[in-house]
């Protein structure tokens, strides 16, 4: 079963994404980041190679893409705000880039 972040564990699996550029969006356990690439194709090549581990891991992001800007949001809703999926995720979308 997936757990909610504990405050002892929410700094050392957030604040390095906050180095990265992600954000807490206010009045949400939530993290959110955009993504700018070169085009389109970089941009949606990137989703898809993202989709693939999302779907393993069954994990899904709340994301739009608007020609080659990426905006991420992750949460579990499962727990009603962040897990060590969202942080395992967010990690792996820096990856990728």
């Amino acid at each position: 079963m997936t757990e909610r972040l504990s405050d002892e564990t929410r700094g050392p699996l957030l604040d390095p994404l906050f180095k990265c550029g992600w954000q807490m969006i206010e009045g949400r356990d939530a993290i959110t980041k955009t993504f700018v690439f070169e085009n389109f194709v970089d941009a949606f090549g990137w989703m898809t190679r993202v989709a693939i581990w999302a779907e393993k891991w069954n994990h899904h992001p709340e994301w739009s893409n608007v020609y080659k800007t990426v905006t991420v949001v992750l949460t579990t809703h499962e727990v009603d705000g962040l897990s060590a999926l969202d942080a395992k995720l967010a990690r792996k979308m820096e990856a990728m880039v």
